[in-house]
Formats: structure tokens, C-alpha cells, sequence
């Protein structure tokens, strides 16, 4: 039975709308807010609420935690909230009467078709133009004994996904309304199954403003939320505001039958409602000084991100939102990690110092709810905080930049790029070694959503941004990339068949590096985005996924599929995931060369190298050859145990043709010489069969 004091009141946990017998409890944290209203509305574009609910200070206020039931109310319903107060921004204080506002903690957004950024900066009422929370019963889903899948990052591959972008262009073969949607991504989970993904890291699909771009542009990547619980409306086939959060619960349930896991990528470091000239959406109208990490002057807000603000993610009440909008994800959206954009920030105090022992950091670190979970770290942020090989806890795993640029110099051919490599195909232990990290520290990669695709790295030397209308001044302009010969597309042979070629060595090391690997979406079928290495604001085809690549670049595909394949095979760990870094390179016995056994060079104009190592298990070795110089060379090659039977087989050989650039391990040629002759800018791997002694 509920208490009469709670049909009267309410009650100030849980925060957001919660669904009880016979109304729905609503409830928001505001520490200085004179007047809360709560606002019903019947439709997503109405001008005025259905329903004004003013809450009484006196019998609606627990704490800082304004809070009333709802007789009647159901899941579905439209709400905001008009929330007055000190209006002092030269004190951090930034209520606005005439904005209303999203939930921070509603599990669901509405966005009509006259929604307007614009309204939501300038004075005004936004009553008609604003998003609206909508409520919702999370109790109401059937999962079907669905759960989270738990695989180590020893036997994970990641590929990293836009969930618009993989279906929107109209090459995907789908109908128009799934193009771009989460049920599009249902229908080529069998592509991702081929393709030998394991995990799909989802570019943000919490709710966010579309509107955040340039004048005539659109917010493609989705890093500017409103909303840390909701799922982003416009990725579902779906009018129905709930019908976002079913779809995209039946996404994940269907990927996790197909043995793929659900990654999340957060943005729990800033906001949509960017500097002190912003919108109001949500945080700022509620509590601005708690939400956010303000100046010295607090009219302005510090910028640690470089997109107008930075949350203030260690003050208690933000840290509480953080935890449970994690939880949330994991127990009732059922995601299998997050991996946390500029996850430096959450090491920043209230005044933006970086703390030695972050609140938040080891809160979620801790948290037996997250215990099963993945959790990716980009360790930096936009201030210049960089910790890669040292972000702080025992179970965070991060995404190695280091990687990323130090393969990128080698097999592009730079000088005294050499050095480098083999602590990058040994899962860079001069990072992390010496704190008993796993192999699996490092996520490689050679590409992300910021930068380069993998063909435009081999095709263009020069970033192209012009269509971000940003005078080509945004993006990154140390690439490390080569056109080799010709700026952009070419008709060009030979040109054609090195940039090829080049792709395939990349993929080659990145996929058999030690440490858990990333795939960026369709640099399998070298999607280019013309030479535009920041394509935030580019939700056309120069983003999407152009199925037509499949034909037209099907080796590359395959060549990377049978990579997967090859990978996954190898009896490296054989399930103990218990081994430190430390312990697996004692245990892999790495032998290194040069074009001579046993004696590498290390010098500053050397650009070739070949290691042999024998798996965990001693049943098989591994040679692998690297030349990035521009003649071929030829390798002297360790003896095979057992020979001629037991002999090294060729598995992969960048120079190539398909179907001979990588073969099974059944299918792959025998090899009878003493030496190897490694083309120019190749990739070689041969095995070896260990007899049982």
C-alpha cells in the first residue's frame, strides 16, 4: 500500500520519473532554485502544457530534492520542468523561468519538428521549440534470459560504429525507414559475424543535440548530450518516443545471440549547452555551479573539452548522475562497456586540477554493478592532460595513441620509425609493463572516428575540411599519412595496388599486435571520407558506410576477414587471462632479426625487421617479417622444427595477389628455401608446426 504523505508529496528518491501504481513520482535536484513547475504536455510540438503543477517548497522539498506523484500519469507522457531562480551569471547562477527543461535523469527524449537550438539561447519562452522528457517503464520489456556476455579482451575484436552511419546510405539494401536506425543494424549483424567482430563500440547514441554544427550542417558524431539515460530518438525506425529505447533493446539482444558484444561510447565530460553564450537545455537551468566546472570568473565556464564547457564530474551530485546513468545502461539497457571520451576530464576537481585520486574514477571502477563490464579510457583531454600508460585503477583499458602514430610513422617510412614498433606489437610494454597490466592494456588502432579512414591515410597528405565551412582550420594536422603520388582518388595502377598494399600492412600489425585490436567501420572496404579527418558535422556520404565498396574493394574485405579468422586462432593465452604483460613476453620467448638471424637494425635509417616467437603453448611458432623500405629485401630464415613436414608455411604476404596475399593454415605453401625475399612495403607472416617431443 502506498502512504498517503506519498500520493500528497512524493518522495525524493528515485530521481527522474518512476512509475508506481496509480501515477508516476517525479523528482530533480535544484539546490538553488526558488520555483519548480512541472509541465504535462499532450503533444511534442505544443505551444502550451496540457497541465501546470506547481511544487510547493513547503511539502515538495526534501533537501535539495524537489519531488512530487502524479496521480494518472503513465509511460508515455511529454513532461519538462520551468525552474526560476537566482538569475546572476557573474555568480555562476543561470535559471532562466521561460526555458524549459529536460530531466536529467529522464530515461527518454522527445524531439519535435520545431525544435530549435536557437530559441534555447536567445530570451523567450521555449515551451513550443524545446525537447521534452518522456516518462518510462523500464519493467515492461521482455529480454528473454538475454545477459551481459562477458568476453575477455584476449579473444575480443572491436569495431568501431556510427549506428546511422553503417545503414543511412541507400546502398545498404534496406527499407527506407530502417536505413540509419538501430533495427538496420539488426539486419547486418550477419555482415558483422563474416567480418569476425566480436564487440561493436557504438558512437554516442545517448540523446543529443543535432543542431550543435555550423550553420547548414548537422551533428553527425553525436558528442554534444542532453541527456545521459535516453537513447538518441532519430537512430529509431520508430515515431513512438518510447520506441527508440525497445529498439534499441532489441539491437542489443540481438547482437548479444550473435555472440557480439554492446560497447558504449559516453560523453561524460561536457555538455550541449556549451559556453556562457549556449542554451538552456537542462543542467545550467537546474544548478549550473553544481554541474559544471566554472572559471574564475564564474560567468564563463572552464573548457577543458574544447566544445564550451566542462562537467564538473567530481562534485557529489554530478558523480551520483554518472553512477546511475552507468548502472542504467548495464541493468536495464543491458550494454555490455563503455569507453569514455576524454576521460581525462573525470580526473579534474571542481577548479579543473587533476586529482591523484579521482572520486568518480574509482567509484566506477568499484561499482559491483559495472564489475562485468568493459571499460575503455581515452586518456586525454583537450587541455593537454595526456595519460596514456598511466590513467589510474586496475581494470581500465585504454586506447593506446601511441599506437596509433608509431605504426602510422613506420609504414609510411619514416626515419628512426623503427625503434618504436616492437613495443607496439608487444603491447607496448614501455607503457605498461611495470604496472602488471594485462596484454590486453592496449586497445590498438591505427584509425577512429577522428581523423583519417584507413584508405584516405594512404591516399591524401593534406587534411580536406572545406565542407565543415570551417576555412579547413578544424581537424588534426599531424596525420602521418601519404598520398603516395596523387593527392586523392586516382586511376593511376601501380599507385592503386601499393595503396592496397599499404592497407593490408596495417591491418596485418594492428590485428596481429599483442593487445585487444580496433577496427574503424568500413576501413575493411577502404571507405574514404574525401580527405575530411574531421567529419563531425557530415551526415551525408561522406560518412556513411558505401555498401558499394563491397564489390568494388571485396579483397580488402577478405583479406581482413581471414586476418579475424587467423587471430582468433592462434593458441596465444589457450583461457588463462590471468597473465601480466610481463609474464606473457617472459613466456613468449621473442626473438628478434634483421635481414640477418639474430641481429636487427636498429638504426636510425633502418625500416625493415622480422621476429620469431612460439605461442604460450609451444605448438607453434610465428616469424614475422616488416619491410617499409622501398626495394625488396631478402630474410634470413630460423630453422623450422622438424623439416621438411614441420616446415614454415607462408599465411600472409601483403605483395601478394589475392588469393595468395593470406591463406589457411591448411591451405597455406610450404616453403623449402633458407631465406625469404620480402617485397618492397610488405607484410610477411609464416608459421610453423611445433612436433611433439
Amino acid at each position: 500500500m502506498i502512504k498517503k504523505s506519498f500520493i500528497d508529496c512524493g518522495q525524493s528518491f528515485p530521481l527522474g520519473a518512476t512509475i508506481h501504481p496509480g501515477g508516476v513520482n517525479f523528482s530533480v535536484f535544484s539546490k538553488h532554485a526558488t520555483t519548480v513547475e512541472l509541465l504535462l504536455f499532450d503533444r511534442m510540438d505544443d505551444g502550451q502544457p496540457a497541465r501546470v503543477l506547481q511544487l510547493d517548497p513547503k511539502r515538495h522539498r526534501t533537501f535539495h530534492y524537489w519531488h512530487m506523484f502524479v496521480p494518472g500519469v503513465k509511460a508515455g507522457q511529454l513532461y519538462g520542468y520551468r525552474v526560476d531562480g537566482p538569475r546572476d551569471p557573474a555568480n555562476g547562477m543561470r535559471f532562466d523561468y521561460d526555458k524549459v527543461l529536460l530531466d536529467p535523469y529522464g530515461k527518454g527524449v522527445a524531439t519535435g519538428p520545431h525544435y530549435s537550438r536557437e530559441a534555447a539561447s536567445k530570451p523567450g519562452d521555449t515551451a513550443a521549440t524545446s525537447m521534452k522528457s518522456v516518462v518510462v517503464d523500464p519493467s515492461t520489456y521482455d529480454w528473454e534470459d538475454d545477459h551481459l556476455l562477458q568476453r575477455s579482451f584476449a579473444d575480443t575484436v572491436i569495431y568501431e560504429m556510427h549506428v546511422r552511419g553503417f545503414t543511412r546510405h541507400p546502398s545498404s539494401g534496406l527499407p527506407a525507414n530502417m536505413c540509419g536506425t538501430y533495427a538496420g543494424v539488426v539486419e547486418k549483424i550477419p555482415y558483422l559475424l563474416d567480418l569476425g567482430i566480436t564487440a561493436v563500440e557504438l558512437m554516442p547514441v545517448m540523446q543529443f543535440d543535432e543542431q550543435s554544427a555550423p550553420p547548414g550542417l548537422t551533428n553527425y558524431w553525436g558528442y554534444d548530450p542532453v541527456s545521459f539515460f535516453a537513447p538518441h530518438m532519430q537512430y529509431s525506425s520508430c515515431v513512438d518516443p518510447l520506441g527508440a529505447i525497445n529498439e534499441f533493446r532489441d539491437m542489443v539482444k540481438a547482437l548479444h545471440r550473435a555472440g557480439i558484444e554492446v560497447i558504449l561510447d559516453v560523453v561524460y565530460n561536457h555538455t550541449a549547452e556549451g559556453n556562457h553564450l549556449g542554451p538552456t537545455f537542462s543542467f545550467r537551468g537546474f544548478e549550473n555551479r553544481a554541474y559544471y566546472i566554472l572559471e574564475e570568473n564564474p560567468t564563463y565556464y572552464a573548457n577543458y573539452t574544447g566544445t564550451g564547457n566542462t562537467l564538473n564530474a567530481n562534485q557529489s551530485v554530478v558523480r551520483r548522475l554518472i553512477m546511475d546513468s552507468l548502472r542504467y545502461w548495464v541493468q536495464e539497457m543491458h550494454v555490455d562497456g563503455f569507453r569514455f571520451d576524454l576521460a581525462s576530464i573525470l580526473m579534474r576537481d571542481e577548479w579543473g586540477h587533476p586529482l591523484k585520486s579521482p572520486p568518480i574514477l574509482w567509484e566506477i571502477e568499484s561499482d559491483p554493478v559495472l564489475a562485468g563490464c568493459k571499460l575503455i579510457a581515452e586518456a586525454w583531454d583537450a587541455a593537454g592532460l595526456y595519460q596514456v600508460g598511466s590513467f589510474i585503477g586496475d581494470r581500465w583499458k585504454e586506447w593506446n595513441g601511441r599506437f596509433r602514430d608509431d605504426v602510422r610513422s613506420f609504414v609510411k617510412g619514416e626515419a628512426g620509425a623503427l625503434s618504436a614498433l616492437p613495443a607496439r606489437l608487444l603491447a607496448s610494454p614501455d607503457l605498461y609493463e611495470q604496472d602488471m597490466r594485462e596484454a590486453e592494456q592496449s586497445i590498438n588502432f591505427v584509425t577512429a572516428h577522428d581523423g583519417f579512414t584507413l584508405n584516405d591515410l594512404v591516399s591524401y597528405n593534406e587534411k580536406h575540411n572545406e565542407a565543415n565551412n570551417e576555412g579547413n582550420r578544424d581537424g588534426h594536422n599531424d596525420n602521418r599519412s601519404w598520398n603516395h603520388g596523387v593527392e586523392g582518388p586516382t586511376d593511376d595502377p601501380a599507385i592503386e595496388a601499393l595503396r592496397n598494399r599499404q592497407v593490408k600492412n596495417f591491418f596485418t600489425i594492428m590485428l596481429l599486435s599483442i593487445g585487444c585490436p580496433m577496427l574503424l567501420m568500413g576501413d575493411e572496404v577502404r571507405r574514404t571520407q574525401q580527405g575530411n579527418n574531421n567529419s563531425y558535422c557530415q551526415d551525408n556520404a561522406i560518412s556513411w558506410f558505401d555498401w558499394r565498396n563491397m564489390e568494388r574493394h571485396g579483397d580488402i574485405y577478405r583479406f581482413v576477414k581471414e586476418l579475424n579468422r587467423f587471430r582468433l586462432s592462434l593458441d596465444r593465452v589457450k583461457g588463462d587471462y590471468d597473465l601480466t604483460l610481463a609474464d606473457l613476453l617472459h613466456q613468449a620467448q621473442v626473438q628478434w632479426h634483421g635481414t640477418t638471424l639474430n641481429e636487427p637494425d636498429w638504426g636510425e635509417n633502418s625500416h625493415s625487421l622480422a621476429l620469431t616467437v612460439r605461442s604460450l603453448t609451444g605448438t607453434r611458432l610465428i616469424h614475422m617479417i616488416f619491410n617499409a623500405y622501398w626495394d625488396a629485401l631478402t630474410f634470413e630464415l630460423p630453422a623450422a622444427p622438424g623439416s621438411p613436414q614441420h616446415g614454415w608455411r607462408r599465411v600472409v604476404d601483403t605483395f601478394r595477389e589475392p588469393p595468395e596475399d593470406i591463406c589457411d593454415w591448411e591451405d597455406a605453401p610450404m616453403l623449402t628455401e633458407p631465406c625469404y625475399e620480402a617485397q618492397p612495403r610488405s607484410v610477411i607472416v609464416l608459421v610453423a608446426d611445433v612436433p611433439a617431443e
